[in-house]
């Protein structure tokens, strides 16, 4: 078992996890449209498989919202 960050919250998960593993167990609404930073570095979607996590690790899940004004 290994202590991470998500989102500002302890996690404890077990290893090996990728990001795409992380979006699933943590049922992220969605998950087409998150931006995720590991370690604040965005991580480009195509690689989510193949970013493996690490004890101590942080990881942020964003959404971005569009707007204007009326």
């Amino acid at each position: 078992m290994a202590q991470i960050k998500v989102n500002g919250e302890n996690q404890t998960v077990t290893l090996p996890l990728n990001v795409t593993e992380l979006i699933r167990i943590n049922n992220v609404d969605q998950p087409e449209m998150v931006s995720v930073q590991v370690n604040e570095e965005f991580a480009d979607r195509e690689e989510w498989d193949k970013i493996f996590l690490s004890e101590g690790d942080e990881v942020d899940f964003l959404y971005f919202m569009g707007g204007g004004q009326a």
